[in-house]
């Protein structure tokens, strides 16, 4: 079974994620302005390194929307389908093993030569981690070996169709051999992208330059900045005054003054990412089914949804969106019912000696008015809670630890691979890396591990419904809105393709107008 193309079957092709920009119409190509090939590019990245470019960790965002880092394949930005990247055609050799022919004379930006036992020793650098990456990591990846210089085998500890969407994950970036030293990893002239970082203002920004000998072919810009800037309304601002040429993952609540400057472009795509109040399963009170459904009774989510996010985003009717193909098309968005909400509290013998705690993560300027809303309705069925403010970065080791709560935050479910596996793997299995509501059913875990091996779309689809309404029926979380993913660019950008997976952004098609 050759899969040098593999078509993902992820919600993107079913929800068609074509491009909607608030704009004119593109000019054609007589009138179109020239290239400015010393331009630089600045964007306004909501995600700032804090592991020291550990590619375990969310780092490795950075580093792959920077064009610095590249993946064995990679996901088409607009069609989801997996492409080649710096390996050029892959097999499945065996039902536990895949293997990877590398792409001829790439070279890392050091010079040295891209081999397989050079993209072996990156990936296993990940699996032996501490805490290894969502997509990449020993319970999916048994083994990384070089079958000659040019054939990479990667074997799993029992049969994974989805293996090459693990590939395409930024966790699995393959980095040469001298980036990796005894104080930690550099990044700096090790990677095989388009672009080649030069210097760092540590926790501000990272300054690249264009890698002219790049194997994927000329390279537009003459280099670009990426801005760690956490607070959304300050990544919508500086698009506007000029100070960034692109920002990413706008907040609702600066749309509409974004779409009314004719010098942004507004660009808006359907995204598997929702909004939600994590619930600690984990511990008192949420771990009483009674008080997680009452927490969902009470709260007005088509409310939330028109005031808050002013309709750029849709009340959840579950864990999935509506659209998704493998979504319950039965459940409705969960009614306020104030009455019943008041029982369950009563019932489930809930004494409060001391308010509980909201936190509302700063990345999004949006979940502070959220919060807001959910401490008064909450006030209603006899639950009294404060919202606090915090960097998500700042408080994810206490969440993981199951030291909080409540938190509210949002989690794109395609962003390890492009398929549910990963995400409901991850984040809802009892041993899962990043379960933050530490949710644990053993039946849950059941059918997971039943649709991990199945080839068949439609049988996988089934069972990732019927791990959906386990889901909805244990209440593990409240979720409250299916959000859009909203970039703005200036008006001299060209070349842009909006990836709701936020993983390319300095390609080498970026350019600026002169």
């Amino acid at each position: 079974m050759n899969l040098g193309r593999l078509s993902a079957t992820a919600v993107f092709a079913a929800t068609a994620l074509a491009l909607t920009a608030c704009s004119a119409s593109t000019p054609s190509p007589t009138s179109a302005p020239s290239v400015d090939r010393e331009a630089r590019a600045v964007v306004a990245n909501f995600r700032a390194p804090v592991s020291n470019w550990a590619l375990e960790s969310d780092d490795a965002y950075v580093l792959s929307i920077a064009g610095c880092l590249e993946t064995l394949v990679k996901y088409d930005s607009t069609t989801q389908n997996i492409e080649p990247m710096l390996a050029e055609s892959w097999k499945q050799s065996s039902d536990t093993a895949w293997d990877f022919t590398l792409r001829q004379n790439v070279k890392f930006q050091d010079g040295t030569a891209l081999d397989a036992k050079a993209a072996a020793a990156s990936l296993n650098h990940v699996l032996k981690a501490t805490a290894p990456a969502r997509a990449v990591n020993p319970k999916t990846i048994s083994k990384v070996s070089a079958v000659d210089a040019d054939t990479l085998r990667v074997t799993t500890p029992a049969a994974d169709p989805l293996l090459p969407y693990r590939m395409a994950s930024v966790n699995a970036g393959i980095l040469a051999p001298a980036a990796y030293g005894a104080d930690g990893i550099d990044p700096f002239g090790h990677c095989t992208g388009p672009f080649i970082p030069v210097s760092e203002k540590a926790g501000q920004s990272l300054s690249l330059d264009r890698n002219v000998n790049y194997w994927g072919g000329d390279v537009q810009l003459a280099g670009g900045e990426i801005r760690y800037i956490t607070e959304g309304p300050t990544r919508a601002t500086q698009v506007q005054t000029g100070e960034a040429d692109i920002s990413m993952s706008i907040p609702a609540t600066s749309l509409a003054t974004l779409e009314a400057d004719n010098s942004v472009k507004v660009l808006k795509a359907d995204s598997p990412r929702t909004a939600t109040l994590y619930l600690n399963n984990s511990r008192a009170p949420f771990d009483n089914l009674k008080l997680r459904q009452a927490a969902t009774m009470a709260l007005d989510l088509p409310a939330i949804a028109a005031s808050v996010y002013e309709g750029a985003a849709q009340p959840a009717t579950g864990p999935f969106a509506p659209s998704e193909s493998w979504a319950n098309p039965d459940l409705q968005v969960p009614q306020v019912n104030l009455e019943e909400a008041k029982k369950l509290v009563a019932d489930s013998g809930y004494q409060q000696d001391k308010p509980l705690e909201i936190i509302a993560i700063t990345e999004r300027a949006e979940f502070a008015a959220v919060g807001a809303i959910i401490q008064e309705q909450f006030k209603q069925i006899g639950l009294q809670a404060n919202v606090v403010t915090k960097s998500y970065g700042s408080v994810e080791p206490e969440v993981l630890a199951g030291n909080y709560d409540m938190i509210l935050s949002q989690r794109n479910r395609m962003i390890d691979i492009a398929d549910p596996i990963g995400f409901l793997q991850s984040d809802y299995t009892c041993d899962g890396g990043y379960n933050l509501s530490h949710y644990c059913n053993k039946d849950f875990d059941a059918l997971i591990e039943k649709a991990l091996p199945k080839t068949d779309q439609a049988t996988r689809h089934d069972l990732y419904r019927q791990a959906g309404d386990v889901l909805a029926a244990d209440a593990a979380n409240v979720w409250l809105v299916n959000e859009q993913a909203i970039d703005a660019l200036g008006s001299t950008v060209q070349g842009y393709v909006q990836d709701p997976l936020t993983r390319y952004v300095l390609t080498k098609d970026l350019a600026k107008t002169k």
